[in-house]
């Protein structure tokens, strides 16, 4: 009867273990980049497929680049980052609206979906 026992605890430790390896491998899918570039007239655009843009929906998570001419305030709701030029973030889902340091009125306020 010892014997039996034995198996099953070894077959109940393999399924463990293997449970484990498999968690360990699985990876949180890679962020798509979403970039601001900058283009006049309205100073800084979303490059979505080639074409520019004032707003975006994507599926999240994504990173955001930042190749406008300055820094980028992204604001959602729970805070304020700043993106400074040529660097990116990653953003979660949520509404983001994205303007420029010392943005003149007549500028583009970008407005982002991360769903």
């Amino acid at each position: 009867m010892k014997i039996p026992a034995i198996a099953l605890l070894t077959v109940t430790a393999a399924l463990a273990l293997g449970g484990q390896v498999s968690a360990a491998t699985h990876r949180a899918p890679a962020a798509k980049t979403l970039t601001v570039v900058m283009h006049d007239p309205g100073c800084h655009w979303f490059s979505l497929h080639g074409k520019l843009a004032t707003t975006a929906s994507v599926r999240g998570p994504i990173r955001l680049r930042n190749l406008d001419e300055a820094t980028l305030k992204v604001a959602s709701r729970a805070e304020l980052r700043l993106l400074p030029v040529g660097k990116s973030i990653r953003l979660a889902r949520g509404h983001y609206v994205v303007m420029m340091v010392g943005q003149a009125v007549d500028d583009n306020y970008l407005k982002l979906t991360v769903r």
